[in-house]
């Protein structure tokens, strides 16, 4: 890839941002193809997440970029002081990829505290996926150590939520 092709997307990428917020957009997506194994794919969405993947030669069996996972928010609490709260056997992951929010709707109090005792089947929280509200369960009673997420913070599949003890 030259320099001149490379500084071109940079503008190309830096247009389509404009443009998002200028047509007050909320995410634009565009495959450009420069030849038979070169292309050029780029995603930008509005909260600050603009991903944009480099020229890159397609193979007949490659798999696609995965996209950086955020890091997980600051627990709520003490507790447990493992690195990964995944590992953790009282750790509700969740189920899908959408946003999470810690109360049914805002200004309403939140399904979940930290040290407050919940019952097999109590809702902790919702994760908004398509415009669906998915309550998400306690998978058991117990007490919640440590809240993980933050309300209105995006979750990808398998990301640890809440630990339930």
């Amino acid at each position: 890839m030259s320099k001149k092709q490379r500084e071109d997307d940079v503008a190309f990428i830096t247009a389509l941002a404009e443009l998002l917020t200028a047509q007050d957009l909320t995410e634009i997506e565009v495959n450009r193809d420069y030849g038979e194994e070169d292309s050029l794919n780029v995603r930008v969405a509005r909260g600050g997440m603009m991903m944009a993947q480099a020229p890159v030669a397609m193979a007949p069996a490659a798999a696609p970029a995965a996209a950086p996972a955020a890091a997980p928010a600051p627990a709520a609490s003490g507790g447990d002081t493992s690195d990964d709260p995944a590992g953790h056997p009282g750790a509700v992951t969740s189920p899908m990829v959408g946003t999470v929010y810690l109360q049914s709707e805002p200004g309403a109090p939140s399904f979940i505290s930290v040290g407050q005792k919940v019952s097999e089947g109590d809702t902790l929280l919702i994760i908004e996926a398509m415009k669906t509200m998915n309550q998400i369960p306690a998978p058991k009673s117990g007490t919640v150590k440590r809240i993980l997420i933050e309300d209105g913070a995006p979750v990808e599949y398998g990301a640890p939520l809440v630990i339930v003890e």
